[in-house]
């Protein structure tokens, strides 16, 4: 059964959250008071990329929630594909990952529901400082991996589905090449422990900017190319969003606590406290939930428009 599944999970995710939350803030709307009473002493599920846990930005920012509203989240870091997959298992109450393509397939099919942009970081190309393939300061992405490629020098992937794995494999489509051979390795891992391995075999590796920084102390590689955050191609943009699992697909998911949460993280305070996250002294995300001109194409599929003539 689902909740079955849902113990499986939280026993093996490397991001649970433990932490219970005390006593409901006192104050506030009506609504808010009744809403908080309604969920209080509940679990929330949120199934979501490893870059959020390898980062720690879920540990710095879940205790005011979880205070807030007197429940606890157990966080499962899994990538993008997996977490997805979870949620459409109904093992998930709400998703936060970063392959809008992914998340749009997840939404045309129904699982999930009232997606809204989060937050963005970007990607970067990261290699050994000696750069056998020549790739530092190219402000191409793709003409840097089909460097990479004609060099035949070590390249790790992720190899597991996750939003940066997708970003990978649409970069090297972009650049008309089909990487294979001794020199292309799988790990099948998340971002922390494909860095690991990209480091101890001197190779290079696409990673999120937050989980690179986060790690950068404790390895060698360098970032080679840079995205659009440091005048980077804005082809290694990365954004988060975050959605509910549909109640109407999965019963048990707890879908009052699920839009508790998604109200929670998209409003001033949360996005603000994003925004001050910092790991050795460099912000790792960008809020993007609270804007004065608000993308509603956020909510939907990207391309969806209504079929419907009534006006």
């Amino acid at each position: 059964m689902p909740i079955q599944r849902r113990n499986f999970l939280r026993a093996i995710g490397v991001g649970a959250v433990a932490s219970v939350a005390g006593c409901t803030q006192t104050g506030g709307s009506s609504t808010q008071q009744e809403t908080q009473a309604g969920v209080a002493g509940e679990t929330l599920t949120l199934t979501t990329t490893t870059s959020t846990y390898d980062t720690g930005l879920l540990d710095e920012i879940h205790p005011d929630f979880e205070d807030m509203y007197g429940v606890s989240v157990d966080a499962v870091a899994q990538g993008t594909g997996a977490a997805l997959e979870s949620a459409r298992n109904g093992d998930s109450d709400v998703v936060m990952v970063h392959a809008r393509g992914l998340e749009d397939e997840f939404m045309r099919n129904g699982y999930g529901i009232n997606r809204r942009d989060l937050m963005f970081n970007d990607f970067v190309i990261v290699g050994p400082e000696n750069d056998p393939a020549g790739i530092q300061g190219m402000s191409s992405a793709t003409e840097a991996l089909t460097a990479i490629a004609e060099a035949e020098a070590t390249f790790v992937s992720r190899g597991d589905n996750s939003g940066t794995h997708t970003k990978e494999l649409n970069l090297w489509e972009a650049a008309g090449t089909e990487p294979g051979g001794d020199w292309y390795q799988e790990t099948g891992t998340g971002m922390g422990e494909a860095l690991n391995v990209a480091n101890q075999q001197s190779a290079y590796t696409v990673s999120d900017r937050g989980t690179f920084i986060s790690q950068r102390s404790e390895i060698d590689l360098v970032i080679l190319v840079q995205g659009p955050i440091e005048g980077g191609p804005e082809i290694l943009a990365n954004p988060y969003g975050i959605m509910a699992v549909n109640p109407g697909v999965h019963d048990n998911a707890n879908y009052d606590l699920a839009m508790a949460y998604i109200g929670w993280i998209t409003s001033p305070g949360a996005q603000d406290a994003i925004s001050s996250y910092q790991v050795n002294g460099e912000q790792l995300f960008f809020p993007e939930a609270v804007s004065e001109n608000p993308d509603f194409q956020q909510y939907v599929p990207e391309g969806w428009s209504s079929d419907s003539d009534d006006g």
